[in-house]
Formats: structure tokens, C-alpha cells, sequence
């Protein structure tokens, strides 16, 4: 529409009503919302057996429960622990958010939260957590988690990566003191922690701050190691700084010192700069032991 100046003005025919736009607009991003909700909601796949047991009304019979976040906690309960024969595969947590990645023939969050039983000692669980858990998905994760275990007698053990770069102190930190542990507890942990409690103003944060909150709140026994380390990524150095943790269940399961030959090579050239290391010839690939 031209005025009679020759201003051109963009004006609506009366024939379209802008409340109906808004509202099929209003719709469809409400659509949207409801389908990425639905998508981010945290899912749990039991094998047959658990899900029959679940569907009965019996919850999972554990004493200890031993979960680990992070690459080099999940590392480390693989080398360690997992590397036995003893272990089987009885669950997984489905976990999809805006950090998800794809892998060639298998979404990322399908292998990346797996919850592994003794077989001897069925009472004893494992899980592995090297996904990224969103804020808005913690609480899923941690309610569902653990509505399937029986909290009576329960002990949570958690393991969590950490940098040193997060660590607040007022001394000087050298290069050469990392990696190290921190703990926290729940106040119904009776048992002495392997390491020093974390300091003001440190915090846990993310999935391990989430469980533990859940366990103060349910008085449940639970205890954070809380590992420091100055090295982005997996390392074997990292990795047996968790050694300690799990000295309190050395009769209920057997903790191998078998260690991926590979990996340890390459740590070793790495850090052999900093930190003494023993002879690579006096490692013995079948050597195991117990805490």
C-alpha cells in the first residue's frame, strides 16, 4: 500500500487474523517440547531375569553397589575388577541429551551406562557411566536407578574423575602431587573413608552430587571418591588411584592387577618424566591379587 507520498507500508489484509499464526505456532512448538522431553527421559533395560523379578514386585538384593563416572573411573573397575570372568551384563541406562554422539552402528548412550553383577556374589552391582547425564536427567537417572534396589543394608560406593584444575586450595599444588582422592560421605557411612574428606569451598557436582544427595536423603550409607588428575582422557596412573577404594570388599570380590599391556606402555613413555616407574620387564601380565 502506497501513501500519498509515495510511502510504501506493509499492512495485513483484514481477510488473516494473526491470533491463528500464533496459536498454529504455539502448537507445534509445544509438539516439539513434548517430543524432546519424551526423548531425554532416562530409560532402563534389565535382562529377562531382573525384569521378571522388577515385575514381581522384588527389587534387586545389593549390599554394595559401586558406580563409576567418568573414563577413567570406568577404566579402572574394567582392568581392575571387570576383567574377570565373574562379571555378567544384567542392564543398561538409556541417556540421550544435546551431548549425545553416535557411533558407527550404535547410539552412544546404548553402551555407555551398562550395570554388571557377580556372579558368585550376586549382591554385589556395578555400573559404568562414561555418558554425559544433562541436569534435567540426573534425577531421573538416580530415582530410577536405585527404586530398583532394595535399600536395606545397602552400601553406594561412587567413583568420580575430577581435574585438578577444579581443585581449590589455598597451598601450592605441584604437577607432581596429582593424581590424589578426596571423600565424601553420607552421614549414615560408618566405615573410615581411604582418603581425606574434601575440602571447603570444594563441591561435587553432576551424577555423583546427585546420588549422594538421594542417599542422605534416604539414609542410605554412601561414600565419593572423588579422584584429581592432571591428565584429560584415560591414564593408568589415574586409574590405580582408585586401588584403595575398594579395599572394603576384598572378600566379595577379587581385584585383578592384570593391566592392559598397551595401555600402560603408552602411559609409561609419557609420564616417565615426572614420576618413577617400575621395569616393564619385571611386570608379569598374569600376576593377581587381593586387597
Amino acid at each position: 500500500m502506497a501513501t500519498f507520498f509515495g510511502e510504501v507500508l506493509s499492512v495485513y489484509s483484514r481477510a488473516v487474523d494473526d491470533d491463528d499464526e500464533d496459536l498454529d505456532e504455539n502448537e507445534e512448538d509445544e509438539q516439539i517440547r513434548r517430543e524432546l522431553d519424551e526423548k531425554r527421559t532416562v530409560q532402563l533395560q534389565w535382562n529377562p531375569d531382573v525384569t521378571e523379578s522388577l515385575r514381581s514386585g522384588n527389587k534387586l538384593q545389593c549390599s554394595d553397589f559401586i558406580l563409576a563416572v567418568g573414563h577413567n573411573a570406568a577404566s579402572f573397575l574394567s582392568a581392575y575388577v571387570l576383567a574377570s570372568a565373574k562379571w555378567d551384563a544384567v542392564g543398561r541406562a538409556l541417556v540421550w541429551n544435546e551431548r549425545s554422539r553416535a557411533v558407527t552402528g550404535q547410539a552412544s548412550e546404548e553402551s555407555a551406562c551398562v550395570f554388571y553383577r557377580h556372579t558368585d556374589v550376586p549382591a554385589v552391582l556395578i555400573c559404568q557411566v562414561t555418558c554425559y547425564v544433562a541436569e534435567d536427567q540426573l534425577f531421573q537417572w538416580t530415582e530410577k536407578v536405585f527404586d530398583c534396589l532394595q535399600p536395606r543394608e545397602l552400601t553406594v560406593t561412587v567413583l568420580s574423575d575430577g581435574s585438578v584444575a577444579d581443585y581449590k586450595t589455598a597451598d601450592y599444588l605441584c604437577s607432581s602431587s596429582a593424581p590424589f582422592l578426596r571423600s565424601l560421605h553420607t552421614s549414615a557411612f560408618s566405615d573410615q573413608p581411604v582418603c581425606q574428606s574434601l575440602e571447603q569451598p570444594n563441591i561435587v557436582t553432576g551424577l555423583p552430587a546427585a546420588v549422594l544427595n538421594h542417599c542422605q536423603v534416604h539414609r542410605i550409607a554412601a561414600v565419593v571418591y572423588q579422584c584429581y588428575s592432571d591428565v584429560i582422557g584415560p591414564d593408568s596412573v589415574t586409574m590405580e588411584t582408585y586401588k584403595p577404594t575398594l579395599t572394603k570388599l576384598g572378600r566379595s570380590i577379587q581385584v585383578s592387577c592384570f593391566f592392559n599391556f598397551f595401555l600402560y606402555l603408552r602411559d609409561f613413555f609419557k609420564r616417565s618424566q615426572r614420576k618413577g616407574y617400575p621395569q616393564m620387564s619385571n611386570i608379569s601380565s598374569d600376576v593377581r591379587c587381593k586387597f
